[in-house]
């Protein structure tokens, strides 16, 4: 059984963006909070109900009538908050339970208490999950990102559209006209602050990040299009040695030459002793004297992971400009710049000013956690990175909307409402869709769906 009403501890920045995303895809939520600020900010932001109390007093959650409750996820700032949560969770009946836990003492498989003895089915601990999304996206040399779809034949990948790419200023129709020798389809579209789901009469400029999605066997072809290098990453900078550079530090180490700067001498000091396969540098990440000594010419990839917004995008938009050798040389290498960002809305400006790639912690944790409500639903998804949308895996109910026309009669509907059909899989095959394809009951798509229409989405399938 799928589910459908889900109790959500905390609405700090993780609760709050789990909150707003789940609300807008149907689930019923209810929020147990008592910070009156919080509550306050969110009462006109999403519909959902808010319980204002401590989740640590059992009043709260019969407030919360926890017996109708299929899910709880604790996403409180306070670990024994959250594993205590889940406990009362289980004994109110609650069948599945999520909790967000940073100290490696509890919670996880190895840990002298572990997450059977707190009854968690999902531990959460988001500086480890943005940690290996940065080491991942790190060692997709050429693209900004690739993500695996339908088992991983297909594949989204993420590129920066030049002034002088053969797709800019042409309209999907005709890139798909002039390159029609193999199948590929542009499903999302970054430009400046707005998300763009395209459609056929849509033109791609200049500047847009692109999401192709294509089979995985033709991504060096793509990239060859695109005018986009395919390079081994061999030097990485890291800028700020906190829990998430440090763990960055430590996954990449092993595979690629790492220098790490940070500017308290003590803990230099303690990383230097730490991480075996890591140069530490003492210094100021946006100081450019510091950034060009500690090698920042040679360097493929530079990663800005401090605690400030601000400091991760200037130094981020310094490295990316001395990275660039083809300032110099045409044939040289551009490097990639990846910057930890805090602020959502810092997220779209930091790809509309240059950078390659921003992420976001609440957003990782989310992502996470959303993957495992849909495992029960028959339903995957993946986050596109610098866009407001997600790829979805859909099954067609019988007699659905989806099944009863062909997608060409269907587009303008779904064009309307930000949503694209772009793949199906059949025959144990995944194929791109066409405007001729029809979808049969009991077939699972692959859809890109902007963030706010996935409620729509899903009913079509249902």
């Amino acid at each position: 059984m799928g589910v459908t009403n889900i109790l959500i501890i905390g609405l700090g920045g993780v609760g709050l963006h789990l909150a707003e995303r789940l609300t807008h895809e149907g689930y019923d939520i209810t929020i147990i909070e008592s910070n009156q600020q919080l509550i306050s900010s969110v009462n006109d932001k999403i519909d959902a109900r808010v319980i204002d109390g401590n989740a640590m007093e059992l009043s709260c959650w019969k407030k919360a009538q926890p017996e109708t409750m299929d899910l709880m996820i604790a996403v409180t700032d306070q670990d024994s908050v959250n594993m205590i949560a889940s406990i009362i969770a289980d004994r109110f009946g609650i069948p599945q339970k999520i909790a967000r836990v940073r100290s490696p003492e509890y919670g996880y498989e190895n840990s002298f208490l572990n997450k059977n003895d707190f009854k968690i089915d999902l531990v959460i601990h988001p500086e480890e999950l943005i940690a290996r999304e940065i080491a991942r996206l790190v060692m997709r040399a050429a693209a900004n990102d690739v993500i695996d779809i339908g088992e991983g034949e297909m594949k989204v990948c993420a590129l920066r559209v030049t002034p002088d790419c053969p797709i800019a200023d042409k309209t999907v129709k005709e890139i798909k006209l002039a390159h029609s020798d193999f199948p590929f389809r542009i499903v999302a579209v970054a430009r400046g602050i707005n998300t763009i789901i395209p459609g056929d009469d849509d033109t791609i400029l200049a500047n847009d990040q692109v999401f192709i999605m294509l089979n995985g066997g033709h991504l060096s072809r793509i990239m060859q299009l695109m005018g986009t290098r395919e390079q081994t990453i061999q030097r990485v900078m890291i800028v700020g040695g906190g829990m998430v550079g440090a763990r960055v530090a430590e996954l990449l180490g092993k595979t690629v030459k790492i220098k790490l700067i940070e500017s308290d001498k003590e803990h230099a000091e303690e990383l230097a002793s730490s991480l075996k396969n890591t140069e530490v540098l003492l210094g100021d990440g946006t100081d450019v004297n510091v950034m060009v000594l500690g090698g920042l010419m040679e360097t493929d990839t530079f990663i800005a992971t401090t605690g400030n917004n601000e400091t991760n995008i200037i130094s981020c938009l310094l490295a990316k400009h001395i990275m660039n050798r083809t300032n110099v040389d045409p044939t040289g290498k551009e490097g990639k710049t990846i910057a930890l960002v805090k602020k959502e809305d810092y997220l779209v400006l930091a790809s509309t000013i240059g950078l390659d790639i921003a992420l976001n912690m609440k957003i990782s944790a989310a992502n996470e956690i959303i993957k495992f409500i849909r495992m029960g639903e028959l339903l995957s998804v993946a986050h596109l990175h610098g866009v407001d949308a997600e790829v979805i895996e859909l099954e067609a109910a019988p007699r659905s909307a989806v099944t009863k026309k062909r997608l060409g009669r269907l587009r303008g509907m779904l064009q309307e409402k930000g949503i694209k059909i772009a793949g199906i899989i059949r025959n144990d095959e995944c194929i791109l869709t066409d405007d001729d394809t029809k979808i049969e009951a009991g077939e699972r798509t692959i859809v890109v769906s902007a963030t706010r229409s996935l409620k729509d989405a899903r009913k079509l399938f249902q």
